[in-house]
């Protein structure tokens, strides 16, 4: 076998590798074709802060970036839109509300020591809060059972505690309004209790597991070595007394817990703590995902939210494919008229360049979205391009007279800096365009650029490889196969008198 056939083998290898990859590796797909939910954020100022700079932004983004990591989302991503607008993208996210209400929180871990003389009033308060809790218990256990909720309505106890906080409505009350109570009645509490210098800066890791004897979640915390330091004095103080210490997450209480009298001479050391606030499941991992992203460092508010069905992005992808292929076609037919031979060469050579492109987004792998896709579709021209200037001095080298294997070795030389330099100006387009861009312009800028370098390898390797192959069968070593004969010069003989 020539050395000419040994780099067609190799091309048929590469194709085979990437039907492999293409078949068991799946694609990573984008909002817009998986589905999914869109959230738009807004980054809210303060007292302290009343000018959200870049350094805030990023600030906030961090944070976030740890909590989408701890809800187990993939592909998604989170960019920023203006100056304190954030767009972020959960790629099959079908349900956005417990995303929403884990993002949207600032997480502001505090421990905080009982105030003197609220003992009375944090007994009341604490009865009471027992007592909502267990409505809504009895209410979450009956799945907000109408007949439930009727009976509960005709509670005087429970309707002076509405009113008292101002909740009662002219609708029948319901779970989210019993939650609702709890809340206000936990921020009650946490007033009675006073700020330390623990917070959650100082928090390392935050977990949670199930509790064996009452099946209840609890939250379970980490402190570095001066967290922990802290947290042992604190505790120490406490130890032996009436006082509580209180955990307290923006502003609401979540455990008031006594410190046993063991712990007067050391407190409790090891730098680790529980959150028990008979949390559900999905309550407890909830708390984990925030706190072991950190506190927010400014307040954000959830102003959009936007999902995309799993069948729109079915649709998507269909449309994608169709528009794809239809353009492949309608390229095919137009070499093959135009250039006849070199055309079906073309072909091959496009259809190898389809597959090692899609063969590399899947192994990177590079997020597909409609942008990304429109993307290859434009490097495909690109690779077109290459095809048209080779055969374009193929056929000029014909006409001249040259022999056809010289004009295939003559074409690609003769095109090599036309086609590099074709392709480095999109290649400088499309790092600008990563770089400078955001969202789905940088998914544009990725398949376009992966697309362009491999089409200047195809152009020149593979349309090669083809294309002397093909020459090696003397039947198909025909000058008619590529132009009309009569196109051809006729070498002029000049006759001297």
């Amino acid at each position: 076998m020539g050395r000419k056939n040994y780099w067609f083998l190799v091309v048929i290898i590469f194709a085979v590798l990437s039907i492999f990859v293409c078949t068991n590796i799946p694609f990573q797909l984008g909002l817009d074709l998986r589905g999914g939910s869109q959230l738009t954020l807004e980054v809210q100022p303060t007292k302290e802060i009343t000018k959200i700079t870049t350094n805030e932004m990023e600030g906030v983004k961090a944070v976030l970036d740890k909590r989408v990591n701890g809800l187990g989302v993939s592909d998604s991503q989170l960019q920023t839109i203006g100056t304190n607008q954030l767009l972020l993208e959960l790629p099959g996210e079908q349900d956005p509300s417990a995303a929403a209400k884990v993002l949207g929180e600032t997480a502001l871990l505090e421990f905080r020591i009982q105030k003197n003389g609220t003992e009375t009033q944090l007994r009341d308060l604490q009865n009471k809060r027992n007592r909502v809790e267990s409505f809504i218990n009895l209410l979450e256990e009956n799945n907000n059972s109408a007949n439930l909720i009727k009976e509960i309505n005709v509670n005087d106890e429970i309707n002076k505690l509405f009113e008292t906080y101002n909740i009662q409505s002219n609708q029948i009350l319901d779970v989210e309004q019993f939650i609702l109570l709890r809340n206000k009645l936990n921020k009650n509490i946490a007033s009675l209790f006073e700020p330390t210098s623990l917070t959650g800066k100082y928090l390392i890791n935050a977990g949670r597991r199930q509790d064996q004897n009452t099946n209840n979640w609890e939250v379970t915390l980490s402190f570095n070595s001066e967290g922990g330091e802290k947290f042992a004095n604190i505790t120490k103080s406490l130890a032996g007394t009436s006082k509580l210490l209180g955990i307290v997450i923006d502003g609401i209480s979540y455990s008031e817990a006594s410190v046993g009298k063991q712990f007067a001479t050391a407190g409790i050391t090891g730098g680790a703590a529980t959150i028990s606030g008979n949390f559900t499941a999905d309550d407890a991992r909830n708390l984990e995902v925030q706190l072991r992203g950190g506190a927010l460092p400014l307040p954000i508010e959830i102003i959009q939210i936007r999902t995309i069905g799993p069948s729109l992005g079915t649709q998507n992808i269909r449309l994608s494919l169709f528009a794809a292929l239809t353009g492949l076609l309608l390229v095919g037919i137009f070499m093959i008229l135009i250039y006849k031979l070199a055309g079906v060469v073309a072909v091959l050579a496009l259809s190898f360049y389809s597959l090692f492109t899609l063969s590399i987004y899947a192994l990177l792998p590079v997020t597909l979205t409609l942008p990304g896709i429109a993307g290859f579709i434009l490097s495909i021209g690109m690779a077109v391009d290459a095809n048209v200037l080779i055969f374009e001095r193929l056929k000029e080298e014909l006409r001249s007279g040259n022999t056809l294997i010289r004009s295939i070795d003559a074409s690609f030389k003769n095109a090599l800096s036309s086609i590099i330099d074709g392709h480095l100006t999109t290649l400088i387009s499309c790092i600008t365009l990563f770089y400078l861009g955001t969202g789905f312009v940088k998914g544009f800028a990725a398949t376009l650029g992966i697309g362009v370098l491999l089409s200047l390898f195809t152009a020149l390797t593979c349309t090669k490889a083809i294309l002397k192959f093909l020459m090696s069968y003397q039947v198909l070593r025909k000058i008619s196969n590529f132009i009309n004969p009569k196109q051809i010069i006729s070498p002029t003989i000049n006759v001297q008198q």
